[in-house]
């Protein structure tokens, strides 16, 4: 968007002159503050909208993971008796699905994002991409309150992170980023392709149980090891219970790795979105 001076004939008077994204367009990171609104207002709707009229509102939150963990821990834990590196497996499993649900819920909410808002996305000239950046805003709030939980977990079964909790924050950015990026790509292509709404679950189900959510790498056969390092999710989920469960320490390059990998598919989703948005009002 670029505004200027008028024609000689209206020498004083002010034109807005509204410029389609380019091909290969940047984000206008301007545009996207000035529209912070629209971003708030977003997201308190998805949340207002999630919980109303349930008979349990926010407590929903904490049934998901728990009840996840709850199986896998009896699954995992009891039946195939794997080992939970020293700690309670039921702890072990909850700050998993407490990394897998950040994860997943970004991406699975801002996929349908624009296709659920089609009616101002084709009438109302704003950053198309203030719609699924919304999303995360909802999933971070249901985050801190499982997280709540799992801080009373950690009480219970007396388990002291030490400094490492504070590296927290630092994981939560970088998960949030990867699954922003992944997000944002996936709500352009829905947008075209109605098929990623079918494909999308069914690929994060597959992820999950191909991700060491419920279970410890070190259970993982050997052949294999190499491949699960080179799990992006496997290097956040260290990073998560090495600050949570004082677990050991993740592989030095699994961080470097971790936020290399934030930095790209975030600004790369950005930019494929961008360059997308042309397109979006004429097609959805």
């Amino acid at each position: 968007m670029s505004v200027g001076a008028g024609s000689p004939a209206s020498r004083g008077s002010q034109y807005t002159l509204v410029v389609p994204p380019g091909r290969l367009a940047f984000p206008r990171l301007r545009e996207l503050w000035e529209g912070r609104e629209v971003l708030y207002r977003f997201g308190l709707r998805d949340v207002v909208l999630r919980y109303r009229q349930t008979a349990i509102g926010v407590a929903w939150v904490l049934i998901q993971p728990l009840a996840a963990a709850g199986i896998f821990a009896l699954i995992f834990g009891q039946v195939a008796k794997l080992s939970s590196q020293g700690v309670p497996y039921f702890a072990f499993t909850y700050v998993g699905m407490l990394a897998w649900n950040l994860f997943s819920g970004v991406v699975t909410r801002s996929a349908p994002s624009l296709v659920g808002n089609l009616q101002l996305v084709s009438k109302v000239f704003f950053p198309r991409m203030l719609v699924p950046l919304s999303t995360v805003l909802a999933v971070l709030l249901d985050f801190v309150v499982a997280m709540m939980l799992a801080v009373v977990l950690l009480i219970i079964y007396r388990i002291n992170p030490g400094w490492p909790v504070l590296l927290v924050p630092l994981w939560v950015l970088l998960v949030v980023m990867v699954a922003t990026g992944i997000g944002l790509v996936a709500s352009a292509l829905m947008v075209r392709y109605r098929d990623i709404g079918y494909f999308l679950p069914w690929a994060m189900q597959i992820l999950l149980y191909a991700s060491p959510v419920a279970y410890s790498v070190a259970e993982v056969p050997s052949r294999l090891q190499l491949l699960f390092s080179l799990n992006p999710i496997t290097w956040f989920l260290e990073e998560f219970r090495y600050s949570l469960l004082a677990q050991p320490a993740p592989q030095g390059w699994h961080v470097v790795a971790s936020i290399a990998l934030a930095v790209v598919v975030l600004f790369g989703g950005a930019v494929v979105f961008q360059s997308w948005e042309r397109e979006f009002a004429d097609i959805i």
